[in-house]
């Protein structure tokens, strides 16, 4: 097993897997939050953003396909969803050909915040294989690859 060197204290490829994967996900979720919510999108949280990313600019979706896209109730996203209508962020139509169904999707300022959003994240990617190889590249996918099956498993094993 090799061993990492990392402020003057020795690790396992095992132990630099776990601290490195703890310290991200701690990383994404804070410096993403102050990255991503500055001065023209102050009125809304980093889960709003999250939000808006699952609607997308494509074809409008329903409450139910972006709920289910974020792991959460469709109660849930209603919290959500009536403050970014409030703030403009989103909006709702009924559907033509069945009343009871609401279409979810940007408007011009909500499209704006979900490009800021996939700017922090391409630069994010950027970083990611800066420096790599092909070769290098296809082995670190596989890796994330492997760590999203694992995630995907562990949650549906829970019933999450």
């Amino acid at each position: 097993m090799e061993i990492y060197e990392r402020r003057g204290e020795k690790m396992d490829s095992y132990t630099t897997f776990n601290h490195i994967l703890v310290k991200l996900f701690n990383d994404i979720m804070d410096i993403e939050e102050k990255c991503i919510i500055t001065e023209p999108f102050q009125d809304i949280t980093n889960n709003d953003m999250h939000v808006i990313e699952a609607i997308g600019l494509g074809t409008p979706k329903n409450m139910s396909a972006i709920a289910k896209q974020l792991r959460v109730t469709t109660g849930t996203l209603t919290i959500s969803m009536n403050s970014l209508v409030k703030k403009g962020y989103v909006k709702r139509e009924r559907s033509e050909q069945d009343r009871r169904v609401v279409y979810i999707m940007l408007t011009a300022k909500g499209k704006l915040a979900y490009k800021h959003h996939a700017e922090f994240h391409r630069k994010m990617t950027e970083a990611l294989v800066k420096g790599i190889d092909e070769k290098e590249t296809k082995l670190l996918v596989q890796a994330l690859v492997n760590l999203d099956h694992f995630f995907e498993e562990y949650a549906k094993e829970r019933g999450i």
